[in-house]
């Protein structure tokens, strides 16, 4: 699970500060063969991504400050050091194609 948060978190370095705006259109990636969708809204000098994972339905809630990522994933509690995040690499990426 803590390779889900630390990519999500690491999908911020690639995403464009448009994503940041206030009504932020879903994104999507795919990560170990789960979809997630999600957006990224700012609230003051916090960055909250907001979730699920397309099959189960679970929401995940992430607050990223200067140094610390905190939130929920389901119903557990979550907070690593911003330092530990990896960000993914840049590229398209297909999620689906006929």
């Amino acid at each position: 699970m803590k390779n889900f948060i630390l990519s999500a978190v690491g999908l911020l370095a690639l995403a464009p500060g448009a994503v940041l705006a206030k009504d932020a259109p879903a994104q999507r990636f795919e990560h170990k063969g789960a979809v997630y969708s999600y957006t990224v809204t700012q609230v003051g000098d916090t960055r909250v991504i907001s979730g699920v994972e397309e099959r189960t339905g679970k929401p995940f809630t992430l607050r990223v400050g200067q140094h610390r990522v905190r939130g929920t994933v389901g119903s557990q509690q979550v907070s690593f050091a911003l330092r530990d995040v990896e960000s993914l690499q840049a590229g398209t990426a297909t999620l689906a194609s006929r």
